[in-house]
């Protein structure tokens, strides 16, 4: 390999690592500086490195294409990714794209919603922190950086939940998540100390390399699964550990959608980098299926029956995450990736955009009564995708369990529709649904040359059965919700799901008795059950 083929993806990949360094030092200047003017000067050249980043990834990822196209085994960016600790993979490059954009809406909406507010000088160093340290984790090699990148985003994070230090609603519930976020920040070590006691090394590409030419598993590999497993649950507040996710809407909005449309994601993106180096389907794919898929089921059900908008986005985000992590269990990387960047980009808005879904989401205690021509037509509609789904399986990679879900997810879009819809707008929308299906098939194709080839991994009969026990509690019980009429048994579901089937409580008591201490106002404050945005002092 000539000096000039080393030099420009070198030169790129340099460009790649400038954009987390500069950040990093940007953070520590605006924290250090008080002149309102240098302070000013920060926000804008952040908004600058930020589309830097973007600009970075995009020559990246035309590089991977162009090694893609070529079909050469060896890649241009492998020796000096080595050289400069990088590992610029597909996955990567989706991931940094999506950060630094991410990082670019909020920070942008910041400046604006920010204005004027006590808690600006503070937001920014701790925000640039935040998405730096993203950044570091999204691009390195070595599992020891991965492992601090992933701690110093959850101590940044939570300077950002407590910017205003004079709630202590969100102290306490901050501090909740602290605790949380160490026993995470735990796993994750004690899973990368695991890979290493296995593989000898802790180079990622040395590890994926290793298993793809000799296949291994270990009883210390199967350790690692469960606790990177684990620390992936937590990451994604799956339940039971999910209370601390109710609670943190104390923060700013841009921090709320910084936590629900990026660094929560964060649990996903530790298996999309680390699945290659586990032998096909392990204990960790077994929890993530059962625990994701268990809370994607309840989340959906308790989201349904919510009349806050805050409460409703919480448990939307509760349930994507499952669906995500239940999807990596059942080795759908390229639809978990797909999913990751979808509910990135939508949670994003959907926050940034929260005044306008308070507006427009004003909803009596049932929703209205379906009728017959809707379900009907609901049910012409997911006959018809599911009728495409046959014809091409490749859609969701011949998997029944996703095929399933996606005609779920066409049926549920064109119930959706209220009685007294015109005939015109009904037909629009059912064909509006079913478009869902070429579309995915379309993104599908466009995100799957990034994800690394598993097509030896087996999904066994325990987890096709799992995934479809969930499904059918699923389909069952959202219709007994939403079409059950107004009777005894429907109104007791919709009661205990509306608060989650109190399944946060026996967690809660937990963190919070060490957030009380921590605080030393053990007697101070009590939430009130069900109810984690209002605080009441005790009598």
């Amino acid at each position: 390999m000539n000096d000039l083929a080393l030099f420009l993806p070198a030169l790129f990949l340099v460009a790649w690592l400038a954009a987390p360094a500069a950040l990093l030092a940007l953070a520590g200047f605006s924290a250090w500086t008080r002149n309102p003017l240098k302070l000013n000067h920060c926000w804008r050249l952040a908004e600058k490195l930020l589309v830097f980043s973007m600009g970075a990834t995009l020559f990246i990822a035309a590089m991977l294409f162009v090694d893609l196209q070529s079909g050469s085994p060896s890649s241009l960016l492998a020796v000096p990714g080595r050289w400069l600790g990088l590992f610029p993979t597909g996955v990567a490059a989706w991931m940094a794209l999506m950060v630094g954009f991410i990082g670019w809406v909020i920070l942008r909406f910041s400046e604006r919603y920010l204005r004027g507010d006590p808690g600006r000088e503070r937001f920014l160093p701790w925000f640039l922190l935040t998405i730096a340290c993203v950044l570091v984790l999204v691009m390195t090699n070595n599992l020891l950086v991965l492992a601090g990148a992933w701690v110093g985003v959850s101590i940044s994070l939570h300077q950002l939940l407590t910017l205003y230090p004079e709630r202590p609603q969100a102290r306490m519930a901050a501090i909740q998540k602290f605790i949380i976020s160490r026993a995470g920040d735990s796993l994750v070590v004690a899973g990368v100390v695991m890979l290493y006691l296995h593989h000898d090394t802790f180079y990622l590409p040395d590890m994926i390399q290793a298993q793809g030419t000799a296949p291994s598993s270990s009883f210390t590999l199967t350790l690692a699964s469960v606790a990177l497993a684990l620390a992936a649950i937590l990451k994604c507040a799956q339940i039971p550990f999910h209370g601390w996710l109710l609670r943190v809407m104390e923060a700013p909005t841009p921090v709320s959608a910084l936590l629900h449309a990026g660094v929560i994601n964060l649990g996903g993106f530790l298996w999309l980098r680390l699945f290659p180096v586990f032998d096909g389907f392990t204990a960790g794919h077994l929890i993530l299926l059962t625990i994701g898929g268990l809370t994607a089921v309840i989340a959906v059900l308790t989201m349904m029956t919510q009349y806050s908008v805050k409460h409703a986005l919480a448990w939307s985000t509760c349930a994507q995450m499952g669906f995500m992590l239940f999807e990596i269990g059942m080795g759908a990387y390229t639809l978990a990736l797909l999913h990751l960047l979808a509910h990135s980009l939508y949670k994003a808005h959907s926050f940034l955009a929260s005044g306008r879904t308070v507006k427009a989401s004003a909803v009596g205690i049932f929703a209205q009564q379906r009728s017959p021509a809707g379900l009907l037509w609901a049910l012409l509609t997911s006959g018809l995708a599911a009728l495409i789904l046959l014809q091409v399986p490749g859609l969701v990679e011949g998997n029944i369990v996703f095929g399933a879900l996606l005609v779920l997810a066409v049926s549920s879009a064109v119930m959706a529709v209220p009685a007294g819809a015109t005939l015109v707008s009904q037909v629009r929308i059912a064909l509006l649904a079913l478009v869902l299906v070429p579309a995915y098939g379309v993104l599908h194709a466009l995100v799957s040359p990034a994800v690394p080839e598993h097509t030896n991994f087996e999904t066994p009969l325990i987890a096709y059965a799992i995934a479809f026990a969930l499904l059918i509690a699923l389909v069952t019980v959202s219709g007994l919700i939403m079409h059950g009429g107004h009777n005894r048994f429907t109104s007791i579901l919709w009661r205990h799901f509306s608060k989650g089937l109190y399944l946060e409580l026996m967690f809660d008591r937990i963190t919070r008795r060490f957030a009380s201490e921590s605080l030393n106002a053990p007697g101070i404050l009590k939430r009130i059950p069900h109810h984690p945005f209002t605080m009441e002092k005790r009598s």
